[in-house]
């Protein structure tokens, strides 16, 4: 599965939901935290629970909702239905019947597993078995990265550089160096517990090329993928995140000399004059599997 975007709607706005997945994101992720003001909660849960449990919503991407730290268990009530998380939904009525499409749930401000184990355990107590992508945005966060990374439920591990220089006193530049090592610990724990790692969001969305180059930085970090707060972003992130057709090639090339020296017995092989080693057959294996991911034959 491609998350080389996920792509930030307001949970009330609805028009704005709706059309989300036809701008090529990997996963929508419909917000429920930051994105709505305090007062509005109540309008974007029902807002999103009626578009996740609209049968003619049924979207090729992967489908998020980033749950409010302070609540989290309201939230997933209100997407599920009243009934269905007292357990009072009888088989044949219409809450049986539109059971809410979510594929995964965000969890912000991440400072520990057991969060991500008691926010697995509500989604099982509701019915729900989406994925679970911990967000580390806090000093905290960070520090506990490795292990989050590593709860069972976790599937992605998401760096969020904005809150998290807030939350230090940290002054945002340019070049990012404030936040780097962060960044950097986030890609390695996700790295060490075989998770997706998805970096952090550009704010200024009128920059295609600063955003180009920081998600270039970002896939040589090691990142699967970044997040998106506009649709002029998704493209420019998918792209960077898309081996293009040259790495492809090599890969191919590594991979079938790869096959023969196995079967012909040899430990050693060269591809274009370069002696192969088991980093670079990962590397090889690792731009087919983007290439797949993202669609393309590679083989």
């Amino acid at each position: 599965m491609a998350r080389r975007s996920l792509l930030f709607s307001p949970g009330d706005r609805p028009e704005l939901m709706r059309k989300a997945p036809a701008t090529g994101a990997d996963v929508v992720c419909f917000d429920l935290e930051d994105a709505v003001a305090p007062g509005r909660k109540d309008e974007a849960r029902a807002a999103v629970r009626g578009l996740l449990a609209d049968p003619d919503f049924d979207p090729d991407t992967e489908v998020c909702v980033r749950l409010t730290a302070t609540d989290p268990a309201a939230d997933l009530d209100a997407l599920v239905g009243a009934s269905a998380a007292t357990g009072d939904v009888q088989p044949g009525t219409d809450d049986a019947e539109r059971s809410p499409r979510l594929d995964a749930v965000m969890l912000p401000k991440v400072e520990g597993a057991d969060r991500v184990d008691r926010a697995a355990a509500l989604c099982t107590d509701r019915g729900l078995d989406p994925a679970v992508f911990a967000l580390v945005e806090t000093a905290g966060g960070v520090l506990a990265a490795e292990a989050i990374a590593d709860a069972e439920p976790t599937d992605a591990l998401v760096f969020g550089a904005e809150d998290l220089a807030a939350d230090l006193g940290a002054t945002r530049t340019d070049e990012g160096t404030e936040v780097l090592y962060a960044r950097e610990h986030a890609v390695l724990a996700a790295g060490a517990a075989d998770v997706d790692a998805l970096d952090t969001v550009y704010t200024d969305f009128s920059d295609t090329a600063g955003l180009r180059e920081e998600t270039a930085f970002a896939r040589t970090l090691g990142y699967d993928g970044k997040l998106a707060i506009h649709p002029s972003q998704v493209e420019p992130i998918n792209e960077a995140f898309t081996p293009d057709p040259d790495e492809v090639e090599w890969a191919a090339r590594v991979l079938d000399a790869c096959d023969e020296a196995d079967r012909d017995d040899r430990g050693v092989f060269s591809v274009d004059g370069e002696m192969i080693d088991a980093p670079l057959i990962a590397r090889a294996e690792r731009i087919v599997e983007r290439a797949a991911a993202a669609g393309l034959d590679p083989r």
